[in-house]
Protein backbone atom coordinates (compact mmCIF):
# COMPACT_ATOMS: atom_id res chain seq x y z
CA UNK A 1 0.00 0.00 0.00
CA UNK A 2 2.76 2.53 0.71
CA UNK A 3 4.83 1.79 -2.03
CA UNK A 4 1.08 2.62 -4.25
CA UNK A 5 1.21 5.71 -2.33
CA UNK A 6 4.69 6.65 -3.31
CA UNK A 7 3.98 5.95 -7.03
CA UNK A 8 0.62 7.99 -6.91
CA UNK A 9 3.12 10.90 -5.07
CA UNK A 10 5.65 10.64 -8.00
CA UNK A 11 3.38 10.39 -10.89
CA UNK A 12 1.88 13.47 -9.46
CA UNK A 13 4.66 15.45 -8.89
CA UNK A 14 6.67 14.10 -12.26
CA UNK A 15 3.18 15.56 -13.81
CA UNK A 16 3.05 19.00 -12.12
CA UNK A 17 7.19 19.07 -12.90
CA UNK A 18 5.76 18.73 -16.91
CA UNK A 19 2.61 21.57 -16.52
CA UNK A 20 4.99 23.56 -14.97
CA UNK A 21 8.05 23.35 -17.77
CA UNK A 22 5.33 23.49 -20.14
CA UNK A 23 3.77 26.63 -19.08
CA UNK A 24 7.26 28.44 -18.49
CA UNK A 25 8.51 27.26 -21.95
CA UNK A 26 5.55 28.83 -22.81
CA UNK A 27 5.86 32.20 -21.42
CA UNK A 28 7.33 34.48 -23.59
CA UNK A 29 5.00 37.36 -25.28
CA UNK A 30 5.74 39.48 -27.70
CA UNK A 31 4.92 42.45 -25.76
CA UNK A 32 5.31 45.34 -28.24
CA UNK A 33 6.10 46.05 -31.87
CA UNK A 34 8.20 49.01 -33.26
CA UNK A 35 8.86 50.20 -36.89
CA UNK A 36 11.56 52.46 -37.66
CA UNK A 37 12.29 53.73 -41.51
CA UNK A 38 14.95 55.10 -42.60
CA UNK A 39 16.82 56.25 -45.64
CA UNK A 40 18.96 53.31 -45.92
CA UNK A 41 16.62 50.39 -44.29
CA UNK A 42 13.45 49.34 -42.31
CA UNK A 43 13.91 48.36 -39.05
CA UNK A 44 11.31 46.37 -37.07
CA UNK A 45 11.76 45.65 -33.35
CA UNK A 46 9.83 42.95 -31.75
CA UNK A 47 10.20 43.50 -27.63
CA UNK A 48 9.58 40.00 -26.04
CA UNK A 49 9.48 38.94 -22.62
CA UNK A 50 11.86 36.25 -23.15
CA UNK A 51 14.67 35.54 -25.13
CA UNK A 52 13.69 35.10 -28.69
CA UNK A 53 13.59 31.09 -30.09
CA UNK A 54 12.44 31.24 -33.57
CA UNK A 55 12.17 30.31 -37.51
CA UNK A 56 11.43 32.43 -40.26
CA UNK A 57 11.10 32.03 -44.17
CA UNK A 58 10.17 34.35 -47.08
CA UNK A 59 7.11 34.01 -49.72
CA UNK A 60 8.41 35.70 -52.96
CA UNK A 61 7.47 33.37 -55.88
CA UNK A 62 3.89 33.65 -56.09
CA UNK A 63 1.28 36.19 -54.97
CA UNK A 64 1.95 39.27 -52.33
CA UNK A 65 5.80 39.20 -51.05
CA UNK A 66 5.82 38.03 -47.65
CA UNK A 67 8.62 37.31 -44.57
CA UNK A 68 7.01 34.98 -41.83
CA UNK A 69 8.35 34.74 -38.52
CA UNK A 70 7.32 31.95 -36.22
CA UNK A 71 7.98 32.41 -32.11
CA UNK A 72 8.14 29.48 -30.76
CA UNK A 73 6.57 29.16 -27.43
CA UNK A 74 5.30 32.49 -27.72
CA UNK A 75 1.83 34.21 -26.95
CA UNK A 76 1.10 37.71 -29.19
CA UNK A 77 0.00 40.31 -27.21
CA UNK A 78 0.15 43.06 -29.45
CA UNK A 79 -2.73 45.01 -31.55
CA UNK A 80 -0.59 44.94 -34.80
CA UNK A 81 -3.18 46.91 -36.36
CA UNK A 82 -1.82 49.59 -34.80
CA UNK A 83 0.93 49.27 -35.87
CA UNK A 84 2.18 52.27 -37.68
CA UNK A 85 4.83 51.13 -40.63
CA UNK A 86 5.15 54.55 -42.54
CA UNK A 87 7.80 52.36 -44.66
CA UNK A 88 8.07 52.32 -48.17
CA UNK A 89 9.14 48.69 -48.04
CA UNK A 90 6.92 47.28 -45.34
CA UNK A 91 3.25 47.22 -45.52
CA UNK A 92 1.56 45.69 -42.81
CA UNK A 93 2.52 43.86 -39.89
CA UNK A 94 -0.06 40.69 -39.27
CA UNK A 95 -0.41 37.30 -37.48
CA UNK A 96 -1.46 34.54 -39.32
CA UNK A 97 -2.23 30.54 -38.19
CA UNK A 98 0.97 29.39 -36.52
CA UNK A 99 2.52 25.59 -36.73
CA UNK A 100 1.68 25.09 -32.97
CA UNK A 101 -0.60 26.11 -30.54
CA UNK A 102 1.77 27.31 -28.38
CA UNK A 103 3.91 29.23 -31.01
CA UNK A 104 2.69 32.89 -32.55
CA UNK A 105 3.02 33.42 -36.43
CA UNK A 106 3.97 36.78 -37.71
CA UNK A 107 3.87 37.64 -41.28
CA UNK A 108 5.92 41.05 -42.69
CA UNK A 109 3.63 41.97 -45.90
CA UNK A 110 6.58 43.58 -47.87
CA UNK A 111 6.64 45.21 -51.27
CA UNK A 112 9.77 44.00 -52.83
CA UNK A 113 12.17 40.83 -52.44
CA UNK A 114 14.55 41.57 -49.72
CA UNK A 115 17.05 39.91 -47.85
CA UNK A 116 15.98 40.19 -43.86
CA UNK A 117 18.69 40.51 -41.60
CA UNK A 118 17.41 38.98 -38.24
CA UNK A 119 19.38 38.75 -34.91
CA UNK A 120 18.44 38.87 -31.22
CA UNK A 121 19.07 41.04 -29.03
CA UNK A 122 19.98 40.91 -25.14
CA UNK A 123 18.53 43.35 -22.32
CA UNK A 124 20.28 46.91 -22.48
CA UNK A 125 19.38 50.26 -20.67
CA UNK A 126 15.61 50.46 -21.03
CA UNK A 127 15.05 47.52 -23.39
CA UNK A 128 14.38 43.96 -22.87
CA UNK A 129 14.72 40.95 -25.19
CA UNK A 130 14.31 41.87 -28.79
CA UNK A 131 14.41 40.23 -32.21
CA UNK A 132 15.23 42.54 -34.53
CA UNK A 133 14.38 42.41 -38.76
CA UNK A 134 16.27 44.47 -40.72
CA UNK A 135 14.81 45.15 -44.49
CA UNK A 136 17.49 46.89 -46.71
CA UNK A 137 16.88 49.45 -48.91
CA UNK A 138 15.27 53.34 -49.15
CA UNK A 139 12.33 53.23 -46.66
CA UNK A 140 11.17 56.91 -46.55
CA UNK A 141 10.10 59.77 -48.69
CA UNK A 142 12.17 63.11 -47.63
CA UNK A 143 9.54 65.36 -45.91
CA UNK A 144 11.18 68.12 -47.93
CA UNK A 145 13.68 67.08 -50.80
CA UNK A 146 16.70 68.72 -49.35
CA UNK A 147 19.05 70.74 -51.74
CA UNK A 148 22.76 69.79 -51.85
CA UNK A 149 24.69 72.61 -52.72
CA UNK A 150 27.41 71.91 -54.86
CA UNK A 151 30.70 73.86 -55.48
CA UNK A 152 29.47 75.46 -58.84
CA UNK A 153 26.49 76.41 -57.25
CA UNK A 154 28.04 78.22 -54.46
CA UNK A 155 27.94 81.96 -56.66
CA UNK A 156 27.70 85.80 -54.92
CA UNK A 157 24.42 85.91 -53.29
CA UNK A 158 23.66 83.15 -52.11
CA UNK A 159 21.85 81.38 -49.13
CA UNK A 160 23.72 80.38 -45.84
CA UNK A 161 23.34 77.05 -45.51
CA UNK A 162 23.02 75.64 -42.01
CA UNK A 163 22.83 71.65 -41.19
CA UNK A 164 21.02 70.84 -38.08
CA UNK A 165 21.17 67.36 -36.76
CA UNK A 166 18.59 66.18 -34.15
CA UNK A 167 20.92 64.25 -31.48
CA UNK A 168 20.19 60.21 -31.53
CA UNK A 169 17.08 58.39 -33.02
CA UNK A 170 16.04 55.27 -33.87
CA UNK A 171 17.25 52.54 -31.55
CA UNK A 172 19.14 54.76 -29.74
CA UNK A 173 16.62 56.81 -27.32
CA UNK A 174 19.33 59.37 -25.72
CA UNK A 175 18.36 60.37 -22.47
CA UNK A 176 15.16 59.49 -20.91
CA UNK A 177 13.07 61.67 -18.57
CA UNK A 178 11.47 60.60 -15.29
CA UNK A 179 7.91 60.49 -16.94
CA UNK A 180 9.48 58.52 -20.15
CA UNK A 181 9.99 61.31 -22.21
CA UNK A 182 12.52 60.49 -24.94
CA UNK A 183 15.46 63.08 -25.64
CA UNK A 184 15.44 61.84 -29.45
CA UNK A 185 12.14 62.74 -30.27
CA UNK A 186 12.36 66.24 -28.44
CA UNK A 187 15.25 67.10 -30.54
CA UNK A 188 13.95 66.28 -33.71
CA UNK A 189 11.00 68.02 -32.74
CA UNK A 190 13.19 71.25 -32.08
CA UNK A 191 14.85 70.93 -35.12
CA UNK A 192 12.06 70.67 -37.49
CA UNK A 193 10.49 73.75 -35.88
CA UNK A 194 14.12 75.35 -36.59
CA UNK A 195 14.96 74.04 -40.06
CA UNK A 196 11.13 76.25 -40.89
CA UNK A 197 12.41 79.07 -39.64
CA UNK A 198 15.62 79.03 -41.83
CA UNK A 199 13.80 77.76 -44.72
CA UNK A 200 11.14 80.68 -44.18
CA UNK A 201 13.77 83.31 -44.54
CA UNK A 202 15.11 83.78 -48.08
CA UNK A 203 18.42 84.23 -46.82
CA UNK A 204 18.95 80.87 -45.63
CA UNK A 205 18.32 77.20 -45.89
CA UNK A 206 18.06 74.44 -43.61
CA UNK A 207 19.79 70.55 -44.35
CA UNK A 208 18.39 68.24 -41.92
CA UNK A 209 20.89 65.10 -40.47
CA UNK A 210 17.83 63.13 -40.22
CA UNK A 211 13.98 63.39 -40.93
CA UNK A 212 12.31 61.10 -38.34
CA UNK A 213 12.95 58.67 -36.28
CA UNK A 214 15.81 56.99 -37.28
CA UNK A 215 19.46 56.16 -36.43
CA UNK A 216 22.44 57.72 -38.08
CA UNK A 217 26.14 57.02 -37.38
CA UNK A 218 28.41 59.59 -36.03
CA UNK A 219 30.30 59.01 -39.30
CA UNK A 220 27.06 59.33 -41.60
CA UNK A 221 26.46 62.70 -39.83
CA UNK A 222 29.88 64.01 -40.44
CA UNK A 223 28.99 63.19 -44.15
CA UNK A 224 26.03 65.18 -44.67
CA UNK A 225 27.38 67.75 -43.37
CA UNK A 226 30.31 68.08 -46.18
CA UNK A 227 27.83 67.12 -48.58
CA UNK A 228 25.45 69.88 -47.88
CA UNK A 229 28.96 71.98 -47.76
CA UNK A 230 27.20 73.41 -44.74
CA UNK A 231 28.25 77.34 -43.69
CA UNK A 232 27.25 76.26 -40.28
CA UNK A 233 26.37 73.06 -37.75
CA UNK A 234 24.42 73.11 -34.97
CA UNK A 235 23.15 69.73 -33.33
CA UNK A 236 20.71 69.54 -30.86
CA UNK A 237 20.08 67.42 -27.81
CA UNK A 238 18.85 67.71 -24.35
CA UNK A 239 20.94 66.67 -21.43
CA UNK A 240 20.27 64.64 -18.07
CA UNK A 241 21.72 63.96 -14.62
CA UNK A 242 21.63 61.26 -12.02
CA UNK A 243 19.52 63.73 -9.94
CA UNK A 244 16.50 65.87 -10.74
CA UNK A 245 17.83 69.03 -9.57
CA UNK A 246 20.26 70.43 -12.36
CA UNK A 247 18.44 72.77 -14.61
CA UNK A 248 19.13 75.14 -17.62
CA UNK A 249 20.62 74.92 -21.40
CA UNK A 250 23.86 74.96 -22.43
CA UNK A 251 25.81 75.35 -25.86
CA UNK A 252 29.44 73.31 -26.40
CA UNK A 253 31.98 74.10 -28.84
CA UNK A 254 35.24 71.67 -30.37
CA UNK A 255 37.98 71.20 -27.81
CA UNK A 256 41.49 72.02 -28.98
CA UNK A 257 42.56 68.92 -28.06
CA UNK A 258 39.70 67.27 -30.51
CA UNK A 259 40.56 69.47 -32.82
CA UNK A 260 44.25 68.38 -32.98
CA UNK A 261 42.91 64.85 -33.17
CA UNK A 262 40.60 65.53 -35.84
CA UNK A 263 43.30 67.36 -38.15
CA UNK A 264 45.49 64.55 -37.73
CA UNK A 265 42.57 62.21 -38.99
CA UNK A 266 42.05 64.90 -41.92
CA UNK A 267 45.47 65.50 -43.15
CA UNK A 268 46.02 60.70 -43.07
CA UNK A 269 42.43 61.16 -45.06
CA UNK A 270 42.92 62.35 -49.15
CA UNK A 271 38.81 61.93 -49.24
CA UNK A 272 37.60 63.38 -46.06
CA UNK A 273 40.81 66.11 -46.65
CA UNK A 274 39.11 67.09 -50.01
CA UNK A 275 35.78 67.71 -48.40
CA UNK A 276 36.89 69.90 -45.94
CA UNK A 277 39.00 71.92 -48.62
CA UNK A 278 36.69 71.36 -51.53
CA UNK A 279 36.90 75.19 -52.76
CA UNK A 280 40.25 75.51 -52.79
CA UNK A 281 41.16 72.38 -54.68
CA UNK A 282 42.01 74.17 -57.86
CA UNK A 283 44.86 76.37 -55.42
CA UNK A 284 45.88 73.37 -54.29
CA UNK A 285 46.22 71.40 -57.72
CA UNK A 286 48.16 74.65 -59.19
CA UNK A 287 50.51 73.99 -56.54
CA UNK A 288 51.09 70.07 -57.62
CA UNK A 289 48.87 69.05 -54.17
CA UNK A 290 51.49 70.31 -51.82
CA UNK A 291 51.23 68.48 -48.57
CA UNK A 292 52.78 71.65 -46.74
CA UNK A 293 50.16 73.84 -48.37
CA UNK A 294 47.15 71.56 -47.76
CA UNK A 295 48.28 71.09 -43.92
CA UNK A 296 48.80 74.92 -43.85
CA UNK A 297 44.96 75.82 -45.19
CA UNK A 298 43.43 73.02 -42.73
CA UNK A 299 45.17 74.61 -39.85
CA UNK A 300 43.61 77.76 -40.94
CA UNK A 301 40.37 76.70 -41.73
CA UNK A 302 40.27 74.72 -38.42
CA UNK A 303 41.19 77.66 -36.86
CA UNK A 304 38.18 79.94 -38.65
CA UNK A 305 35.82 77.49 -38.03
CA UNK A 306 36.85 77.00 -34.13
CA UNK A 307 36.59 81.00 -34.02
CA UNK A 308 32.96 81.03 -35.71
CA UNK A 309 31.28 78.52 -33.73
CA UNK A 310 32.74 79.91 -30.21
CA UNK A 311 31.29 83.73 -31.31
CA UNK A 312 28.13 81.54 -32.78
CA UNK A 313 27.41 80.09 -29.68
CA UNK A 314 27.57 83.06 -27.66
CA UNK A 315 25.11 84.54 -29.27
CA UNK A 316 23.00 81.61 -28.74
CA UNK A 317 23.08 81.89 -25.17
CA UNK A 318 22.40 84.86 -25.31
CA UNK A 319 18.84 84.30 -27.01
CA UNK A 320 18.49 81.13 -24.90
CA UNK A 321 18.91 83.34 -21.55
CA UNK A 322 16.00 84.95 -23.03
CA UNK A 323 13.48 82.05 -22.70
CA UNK A 324 15.02 79.73 -20.20
CA UNK A 325 17.60 79.48 -17.14
CA UNK A 326 20.96 78.51 -18.25
CA UNK A 327 23.30 75.97 -16.72
CA UNK A 328 26.52 77.70 -17.92
CA UNK A 329 26.37 81.10 -18.89
CA UNK A 330 29.26 80.88 -21.22
CA UNK A 331 30.43 78.56 -24.20
CA UNK A 332 32.50 75.54 -23.22
CA UNK A 333 34.77 73.19 -25.04
CA UNK A 334 33.92 69.20 -25.09
CA UNK A 335 35.39 66.28 -27.34
CA UNK A 336 32.30 65.54 -28.94
CA UNK A 337 32.51 63.23 -31.91
CA UNK A 338 29.69 64.48 -33.62
CA UNK A 339 31.52 68.18 -34.44
CA UNK A 340 34.41 65.99 -36.11
CA UNK A 341 34.17 68.22 -39.11
CA UNK A 342 37.06 70.56 -38.46
CA UNK A 343 35.69 72.62 -41.66
CA UNK A 344 32.64 73.66 -40.66
CA UNK A 345 31.74 76.00 -37.70
CA UNK A 346 30.09 74.21 -34.92
CA UNK A 347 28.00 73.94 -31.56
CA UNK A 348 26.26 71.74 -30.08
CA UNK A 349 22.93 72.70 -28.01
CA UNK A 350 21.63 71.30 -24.85
CA UNK A 351 18.15 72.41 -24.67
CA UNK A 352 17.80 71.89 -20.83
CA UNK A 353 18.12 68.77 -18.35
CA UNK A 354 15.26 66.41 -19.19
CA UNK A 355 15.96 64.68 -15.99
CA UNK A 356 14.65 68.00 -14.37
CA UNK A 357 10.67 67.29 -13.82
CA UNK A 358 9.31 70.22 -14.92
CA UNK A 359 12.28 70.96 -17.28
CA UNK A 360 11.30 67.58 -19.09
CA UNK A 361 7.11 68.85 -19.30
CA UNK A 362 8.53 71.99 -20.80
CA UNK A 363 10.84 69.60 -23.40
CA UNK A 364 7.78 68.02 -24.81
CA UNK A 365 5.53 71.26 -24.60
CA UNK A 366 4.66 72.48 -28.31
CA UNK A 367 4.93 76.49 -27.18
CA UNK A 368 8.49 75.63 -25.32
CA UNK A 369 9.55 73.72 -28.42
CA UNK A 370 8.91 76.71 -31.05
CA UNK A 371 10.23 79.35 -28.33
CA UNK A 372 14.16 77.07 -28.36
CA UNK A 373 13.72 76.94 -32.39
CA UNK A 374 12.87 81.13 -32.44
CA UNK A 375 15.79 81.44 -30.13
CA UNK A 376 18.18 79.36 -31.77
CA UNK A 377 17.33 81.19 -35.07
CA UNK A 378 17.27 84.64 -33.83
CA UNK A 379 21.01 83.42 -32.58
CA UNK A 380 22.15 81.92 -35.84
CA UNK A 381 20.97 84.91 -38.37
CA UNK A 382 22.53 87.57 -35.80
CA UNK A 383 25.91 85.54 -36.24
CA UNK A 384 25.88 85.69 -39.99
CA UNK A 385 24.78 89.52 -39.99
CA UNK A 386 27.53 90.25 -37.73
CA UNK A 387 29.93 87.71 -39.07
CA UNK A 388 28.79 87.56 -42.63
CA UNK A 389 29.90 84.66 -45.22
CA UNK A 390 31.37 86.11 -48.40
CA UNK A 391 29.13 85.75 -51.13
CA UNK A 392 25.98 85.28 -48.92
CA UNK A 393 23.01 86.94 -49.09
CA UNK A 394 23.31 88.18 -45.74
CA UNK A 395 27.16 89.86 -46.20
CA UNK A 396 24.68 92.45 -47.47
CA UNK A 397 22.03 92.39 -45.60
CA UNK A 398 20.77 96.32 -44.69
CA UNK A 399 17.99 97.62 -42.46
CA UNK A 400 15.55 99.88 -43.47
CA UNK A 401 13.55 102.64 -41.84
CA UNK A 402 9.81 101.93 -41.40
CA UNK A 403 6.78 103.44 -39.82
CA UNK A 404 3.92 101.48 -39.71
CA UNK A 405 1.18 102.78 -41.31
CA UNK A 406 -3.39 101.35 -40.66
CA UNK A 407 -4.00 97.77 -41.52
CA UNK A 408 -0.36 96.82 -41.65
CA UNK A 409 1.07 94.12 -39.83
CA UNK A 410 4.47 91.83 -39.11
CA UNK A 411 3.61 89.14 -42.07
CA UNK A 412 2.78 91.98 -44.74
CA UNK A 413 6.22 94.03 -44.12
CA UNK A 414 7.78 90.82 -43.98
CA UNK A 415 6.20 89.51 -47.31
CA UNK A 416 7.23 93.31 -49.02
CA UNK A 417 10.47 93.60 -47.78
CA UNK A 418 11.06 89.90 -48.48
CA UNK A 419 11.99 88.77 -44.79
CA UNK A 420 10.75 87.25 -42.03
CA UNK A 421 8.22 88.03 -38.71
CA UNK A 422 11.38 86.53 -36.58
CA UNK A 423 13.65 88.46 -38.27
CA UNK A 424 11.73 91.87 -37.92
CA UNK A 425 11.14 90.92 -34.06
CA UNK A 426 14.62 89.98 -33.75
CA UNK A 427 16.31 93.07 -35.07
CA UNK A 428 13.70 95.52 -33.18
CA UNK A 429 13.50 93.58 -29.89
CA UNK A 430 10.20 92.91 -29.75
CA UNK A 431 8.33 91.61 -27.29
CA UNK A 432 5.56 90.33 -29.11
CA UNK A 433 4.13 90.19 -33.06
CA UNK A 434 1.66 93.18 -31.83
CA UNK A 435 2.45 96.58 -33.66
CA UNK A 436 1.01 99.83 -33.38
CA UNK A 437 0.49 102.78 -35.92
CA UNK A 438 3.18 105.36 -36.56
CA UNK A 439 5.86 102.92 -34.62
CA UNK A 440 9.39 103.32 -35.83
CA UNK A 441 10.88 99.77 -37.33
CA UNK A 442 14.35 98.70 -38.95
CA UNK A 443 13.00 96.11 -41.98
CA UNK A 444 16.17 94.08 -42.36
CA UNK A 445 16.61 93.77 -46.43
CA UNK A 446 19.25 92.22 -49.07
Amino acid sequence: MMKFKHRICFILTTALALMLASAAASASTIDNVRVWPSPERTRIVFDVAAEPHYTYFTLYQNGPKRIVIDFQNTKNNVDLSAVDTDSLLLDRVRTSTPADNSSARIVLDVTAAVDPTIFKLAPSGPYGHRLVVDLPGTSIVPEREQRVVRTAERGENRRVIIAIDAGHGGQDPGSIGPSGTYEKLVTLAVAQRLAAKINADPAMEAVLTRTGDYGLSLAQRALLIRKARADFFISIHADAFTTPQPRGASVWVLSRRRSETEYGRALENKERLSEELYELGPTLQANSDDPFLARALLDMRRDDSMQDGSLAAGLLLEQLGRITTLHRPKPQGASFAVLSNIGTPSVLVELGFISNPQKERLLRSAAHQEKLATALYAGLRSHFIRHPVDGTILAHQQLQRHIVARGESLSILAQRYNTTVDAIVQFNDLGSTSIRIGQELQIPTS
